[in-house]
Order: structure tokens, then sequence, then C-alpha cells
């Protein structure tokens, strides 16, 4: 069993379903509304966890019903949260997500979050210490993921760098990750006015292009490859790539090559959009492998 650890975003998402998207101004009638465990750093650890691997969540939660709903729902999943703190007198991150015309849209609050610093990390470091691979997103402060970056590369640790939300990240940032996972537009903002193939081809088997449908792009050293998605009949997109985030971390940290890696996370993030809710709709390892072998 792989020991991987998250740090990051830990949320209660916010979720209305509509036929239409409303525009400024506008107001629209909803289908329904629903309140889930959410954001990034938690959907990947319960991801990876539901696909096999030990899991470690480190995390801030504010002193609120939705911090003990949040630590609930993560040992309720098998993650370990001795290193999910309340924070005093500082509310849980929220997550409010818009689902209509087949996509979402997101609002975030980052609440909590915003208290996993350099400092806290530090405190968490056992944790870190025995991962084989870290996950980190960018819903919790800048500073934290540079250190974060140093601190894998001190400790001989991969780490893999999910950059969203997308903000610009260092050339250094960028060398001490093992992995970074942009979507299409990510990957824009990260490398800004520059060709993408050469980008890929400096940085090979490094940053692995998400581009929903069409698949996941990336350089292998010696040619630019597209791994396929597989189509599916998509009801909720919320969590897709944050299961794609968890599936791959296990399935490298298992050494598996980089190709059957991202057609395991493919066919992972794929089952996760055919039902409802970020966590929810995330497949277990019996249902990704199931479904690659039939």
């Amino acid at each position: 069993m792989v020991k991987i650890a998250v740090v990051g975003s830990v949320a209660i998402d916010l979720v209305v379903t509509a036929n239409k998207r409303p525009i400024a101004g506008e107001t629209v009638l909803g289908d329904s509304f629903r309140t889930v465990p959410g954001g990034k750093g938690a959907n990947q650890a319960v991801a990876a966890a539901r696909l096999g691997a030990e899991v470690s969540m480190i995390a801030c939660v504010g002193d609120d019903v939705y911090g003990q709903a949040i630590k609930n729902n993560l040992r309720d999943n098998g993650v370990d949260i001795t290193y999910v703190e309340p924070v005093t007198g500082v509310a849980s991150g929220t997550a409010h997500i818009t689902l209509a015309e087949g996509d979402n849209s997101i609002i975030v609050v980052k609440g909590a979050n915003d208290s996993v610093t350099p400092q806290f990390v530090q405190q968490a470091q056992p944790a870190i210490e025995r991962a084989d691979i870290i996950l980190v997103q960018q819903e919790i402060p800048e500073e934290t993921v540079v250190y974060l970056a140093e601190l894998c590369t001190k400790l001989g640790k991969k780490l893999l760098l999910n950059p969203a939300p997308a903000r610009k990240i260092s050339e250094v940032v960028i060398e001490q990750s093992a992995y970074i996972t942009p979507n299409e537009h990510e990957f824009v903002l990260l490398f800004e006015g520059e060709n993408r193939a050469d980008v890929l081809k400096r940085y090979p088997n490094k940053i692995f292009i998400t581009e929903g449908k069409n698949g996941v792009r990336y350089f292998d050293g010696n040619e630019e490859r597209v791994i396929s998605s597989f189509i599916v009949e998509a009801i909720d997109t919320t969590g897709a790539g944050d299961t794609f985030n968890g599936a791959f971390a296990v399935a490298v940290a298992e050494g598996k090559s980089y190709e059957e890696s991202v057609r395991f996370a493919n066919r992972a993030a794929s089952l996760s959009v055919t039902r409802f809710g970020a966590q929810g709709g995330m497949p277990t390892r019996a249902e990704v492998e199931g479904s690659l072998n039939g």
C-alpha cells in the first residue's frame, strides 16, 4: 500500500443545480440544493484513499459545524486526520458551485485554508517523511507551496503540484516539483506566450496537461503523447480533475509507467463524472480496474 500525504484545502461545497446559468443581474430558478464535502485537497485525498492508498491529510478547518463535518467525512473515507487542525474564530472553507448546461462554475471562499502556513506544514513533517508522494494544490497560501517544494527537495520526496486555481509559479518550484498537472487554461497562465510543444519538451515526463474530453498531453522524452479520455455521459464534472490527480499519484507511486498512470487516472476521472458530487462520484480501486479490464 503506497503512502500519500496531501497538503491542501478542505471545504464544504454548497451546490445548486439549474437548467440555465444566470448572467450578471439575472435571477433564475434552481432545481436543487445540496451540501457536500469538498475542497481540492480533501477531494484528492479521498480519491487516493478509495483507490487503495494510505493517505494523510494536512489541512486546517474552522471551529464551526462545517469543520467537524469535514473531519468526520475524511475519517469515514479512511483518511488519516492527525494533521487536520481547527482554527479558532475562523470559518471553514466553502465552495459555491452552480451546475448548469452540462458544466460547473465555482466561487471558493478559502476561510481556514489560509491558515495552512509553512509553520503548520513544518509541524506535519512526519507525515511528509513517511509518504511516497506528496500532493499539493493552490487553494492554500503561495508561500506554503514554495516551502513545501523546498522541503520535498530537501527530503528527497516527489511532489505532485496541481496548479489550481491558476496563478503564476516560479521556475524554482517548477524544477522542484516531480509532476505538474495543469489544465489547458492553467497551462496558458503558467507559460504565458510560450509555445506548448516547446514547454513540454523542456519538461519531459513532468508536465501533464489535462484537456478534458480530449485526454492528457505530455512529452515522454521522445515524442508528444496524448492519452485519450474515456467517453461517458457526464452528470456532474465537479471533482473530475481532483480524481485524476489522486489516481495519478497512486499509480506513479506504485511504479506504473507514465502511460499506464495517465490511463488509470483518466479512467478514474471518467467514472467520477457519472455520479453527483465531487467526492460522491469518486470510484473504488475495483471499479477502475474492472472497467479498464472489461
